[in-house]
C-alpha cells in the first residue's frame, strides 16, 4: 500500500501532480460520478486526458495566464477538471456556491474580475445570463449538462463537449502546448480564489497559492497516514475550502479516488453504496444523520427500541473508551461486541460509515454529546479546527488524544498562540497571501510577521489541546459578570433531534433567552404518528404540544449548564419557537449554514425586546424568499415561554468562587 503521496519539490502544482499520477498509477480510479443510477469511473490517465482537452479548448477560446474562471454547480468530475485545466494554463478557479441567487453571484464575479464561467446546468446558466449586464468582464460561459440548453444560441455560450472537441483539435495542432504551460507553473503561483461565506459582511476573496494548499494538505495526509486506497465522497459545496482540500487537494496529493453523488437528494443513499474510508462533514450533517436515526427508532417496534436503547447505553458507557484504547471491564467488552453484532454494525452499515477509517468534523463547534455518539459506535471521528485563511488546517486531534471539548493540537508546521484578550492566532505554511483587492482587510487580519487573527476565543487546556469557546466577538458577559458563550449553549440545544437551529441572547442582559427552529422532519414524523394535522411549518411550530417538547429540551440543557462552573449562570430563562426556518436566502445564515447574529438580532429586535420586558406573546412580521425568488411577508403571533432553571451544585458554586 502506497502512503501519502508524492512529495518531491518538482510536484508543486496540481496539474503536475495530475500528470505524475497519470504516469505512476494510470489505471487507478481518480474520480467517479453516479449518473442515472450507475457509477461511472475515470482513471488518472483518463482524467489527465480530459483535463488536457479542456485546457486546450479553453486556450482556443482565449483563456490565458492570470485569467479567472468561475465554477458553479454541484460536485461533478467536469467541474473539478475545470479547476485543473484552468491551473494548467496559469489561470485561477473561483468556485461559487451553487444555491446562491444571481445577485450574490454577481458580487463575486464582478469583484474577482471573472472572464470565463463553467456552469453545471441550465439553472446556473440562467443565473449567469441574468447577471451578465452587471459583470461586463464575463465573456464566455461553458456548460456541462446540455438538457434544456439546446435552444440557447448566444455566441458566448458553449457546451463542455464542444470545448473539449475544439481542445483536441488544438492539441493536435500544438502538441507541446499543454505540457509547456503546465511546466511554467510554480508553487508560489495563485492556486485558487476562495470567497468566504460572509458571516459578518460581504464575502472576501482569499488568495491561496499552490504552496499554501499543497503543503498543508500533504502534512495532514502524512500525519493521518492517508494512502491512494482511500475512498472519499464529494458532496459539500465546491466553493467551500473544506471540499477543496479534501475532495481535490488531498486526492491529488495522495492519488486516491473521489466520488460525486448523483444529486443532493441521493447523498445518503450514495454514501451507503460507496462506503467511504475517509469522510468529512460539518456538524450539521452529523446532527441531521443523528436526527434521522432517532426518527427511525421512534417508528420501530417496542422490542427493537428496547434493544437499541439498551445497547446504546453500553456504547455510551464503554464505546468511546474502547476506541481510545482505555481499560474497559471484560463484561462491558463482551456486551459491546454483542452490541456491534446487533446494533452498532447494522447502524453504521445503514449510514454508510462501516468502512470509515478516519472522519473529520469542522466548520463550527460540534455538540459533545453528538461527537461522543459517533465515537461510541466505533467511528473514528475527530474534530478539526481550520479556516479558509489557513488552507483549512490549524489544529487536529492526534490519535489517542481525542476529547469531545477540544479541537486538538497544532497541525504539522502550524504555530498557535492565544492573545491577552483570548483571541486565537496562528502561523503556518498555509497562511493566505491576501484578501483579493482588500489591502485594509488583509492588514487587519494578518500581521507583518505572518500571524493571522482568527476572530475565535479560546485557550489551551492541561493536555496542550486548544479549546474554542466561541467567536471572540460573540463571547460576552451577563450583567452579573458571568461568562456568556452563545454557540456553546446553542450546540447543546441542537443535540436534540427536534431542534434544528438555535440562537441565544444574553450579552449585557440579566439572563439568557433563545430562539428555536424546530426540525420539521423529526417533529413532522412525531405529529403524523399522533394524527396531529398541520398545514405548514408555522402551524406545527406553534402547536402547544411542540412547545412542551421544546421546553423539556431547554430544561435538560439548563440541568447540564448547572453543573458547569463557568456557564451555570447562562441557563436559558425564556425561549420561543420561531415561525419560520432561518434561511440563507433571507440573509439570516451564510451558505455554509452559519448564523448571522447581527442580522437576526436586528430583524427580530421586537422579539428580543419582548423576552426582556416580560411579555408572553409578541406579534412579528418577517420577509421571506420563496424558491422562485419572489419575496413575501410572513406574520405570526409568537408565544414566549419560561423555562425552569436549576441551582448549581455546591461543587460548582465553590469552583465559580
Amino acid at each position: 500500500m502506497q502512503t501519502a503521496a508524492a512529495n518531491t519539490a518538482q510536484l508543486d502544482t496540481f496539474p503536475k501532480l495530475l500528470l505524475h499520477h497519470a504516469r505512476t498509477r494510470p489505471s487507478h480510479p481518480a474520480v467517479r460520478e453516479k449518473d442515472l443510477g450507475i457509477w461511472q469511473s475515470w482513471s488518472w490517465q483518463e482524467s489527465a486526458a480530459e483535463v488536457r482537452a479542456l485546457a486546450c479548448g479553453l486556450a482556443s477560446l482565449g483563456f490565458a495566464r492570470g485569467d479567472r474562471i468561475a465554477i458553479i454547480g454541484d460536485n461533478r468530475p467536469r467541474l473539478y477538471w475545470t479547476m485543473a485545466a484552468a491551473q494548467a494554463l496559469g489561470g485561477v478557479p473561483v468556485p461559487l456556491y451553487q444555491d446562491s441567487p444571481a445577485a450574490e453571484l454577481a458580487f463575486v464575479i464582478d469583484h474577482a474580475e471573472v472572464r470565463f464561467a463553467m456552469a453545471e446546468d441550465q439553472e446556473q446558466v440562467d443565473k449567469l445570463l441574468e447577471l451578465r449586464d452587471q459583470c461586463p468582464k464575463l465573456e464566455r460561459i461553458v456548460f456541462d449538462d446540455i438538457r434544456g440548453l439546446r435552444n440557447y444560441h448566444q455566441g458566448f455560450l458553449a457546451s463542455f463537449d464542444a470545448v473539449t472537441e475544439a481542445g483536441r483539435a488544438f492539441d493536435r495542432a500544438n502538441p507541446e502546448f499543454f505540457e509547456t504551460e503546465v511546466t511554467k507553473g510554480k508553487g508560489t503561483d495563485t492556486s485558487i480564489l476562495c470567497y468566504t461565506s460572509g458571516t459578518t459582511g460581504t464575502p472576501k476573496g482569499v488568495v491561496l497559492t499552490f504552496n499554501n494548499v499543497l503543503v498543508t494538505a500533504r502534512n495532514a495526509a502524512e500525519m493521518e497516514c492517508l494512502t491512494d486506497k482511500e475512498e472519499m465522497l464529494a458532496y459539500l459545496p465546491m466553493a467551500w475550502v473544506g471540499d477543496h482540500i479534501f475532495s481535490y487537494a488531498q486526492s491529488y496529493v495522495c492519488g486516491f479516488c473521489v466520488s460525486c453523488p448523483e444529486s443532493g437528494a441521493t447523498v445518503m443513499h450514495d454514501l451507503r453504496e460507496l462506503g467511504p474510508t475517509y469522510f468529512f462533514a460539518p456538524p450539521r450533517i452529523f446532527e441531521n444523520i443523528l436526527t434521522n436515526v432517532m426518527i427511525r427508532m421512534e417508528d420501530a417496534g417496542r422490542l427493537k427500541r428496547w434493544i437499541f436503547d439498551s445497547f446504546m447505553g453500553v456504547a455510551q458507557r464503554s464505546g468511546v473508551r474502547l476506541l481510545n484504547g482505555e481499560p474497559v471491564s471484560l463484561g462491558d467488552r463482551l456486551k459491546y461486541r454483542l452490541g456491534e453484532l446487533l446494533v452498532y454494525g447494522p447502524l453504521k452499515n445503514t449510514l454508510g460509515l462501516s468502512r470509515v477509517r478516519l472522519a473529520y468534523t469542522a466548520g463550527e463547534a460540534i455538540g459533545p454529546d453528538i461527537f461522543d455518539f459517533y465515537r461510541s459506535l466505533g467511528v473514528n471521528l475527530k474534530q478539526l479546527y481550520g479556516s479558509t485563511e489557513a488552507s483549512v488546517f490549524i489544529a487536529i486531534q492526534p490519535d489517542g488524544e481525542i476529547f469531545a471539548d477540544t479541537v486538538g493540537k497544532p497541525a504539522p508546521e502550524v504555530e498557535i498562540r492565544v492573545a491577552e484578550n483570548g483571541e486565537v492566532l496562528f502561523r503556518s505554511p498555509g497562511v493566505f497571501q491576501e484578501y483579493f483587492k482588500s489591502p485594509e482587510a488583509t492588514e487587519n487580519t494578518k500581521t507583518e510577521d505572518g500571524w493571522v487573527m482568527t476572530g475565535d476565543a479560546g485557550f489551551f487546556d492541561e493536555h496542550g489541546h486548544l479549546k474554542i469557546i466561541d467567536r471572540a466577538k460573540d463571547v460576552g458577559k451577563l450583567n452579573d459578570g458571568s461568562l456568556f458563550a452563545p454557540k456553546y449553549i446553542e450546540n447543546k440545544l441542537k443535540f436534540f433531534p427536534n431542534i434544528k437551529e438555535a440562537v441565544a441572547f444574553g450579552d449585557g442582559r440579566d439572563f439568557v433567552c433563545a430562539f428555536i427552529n424546530i426540525d420539521l422532519g423529526a417533529l413532522g414524523n412525531w405529529a403524523e404518528r399522533r394524527n396531529i394535522a398541520y398545514g405548514s411549518y408555522q402551524e406545527l411550530a406553534q402547536n402547544p404540544e411542540i412547545y412542551g417538547i421544546i421546553k423539556s429540551h431547554v430544561e435538560q440543557v439548563n440541568k447540564d449548564l448547572a453543573s458547569d462552573p463557568k456557564l451555570s449562570s447562562s441557563q436559558i430563562r425564556r425561549f420561543l419557537v420561531l415561525h419560520k426556518e432561518l434561511d440563507p436566502d433571507d440573509g439570516e445564515m451564510t451558505r455554509t449554514r452559519k448564523v448571522r447574529r447581527g442580522v437576526i438580532a436586528e430583524r427580530y429586535d421586537a422579539l428580543v425586546d419582548a423576552f426582556y420586558s416580560g411579555q408572553d406573546h409578541c406579534r412579528i412580521e418577517s420577509q421571506v424568499t420563496f424558491e422562485d425568488g419572489r419575496k413575501g411577508v410572513l406574520s405570526a403571533d409568537l408565544k414566549i415561554m419560561d423555562a425552569e432553571t436549576y441551582a448549581p451544585s455546591a461543587r460548582v458554586a465553590q469552583a465559580a468562587e
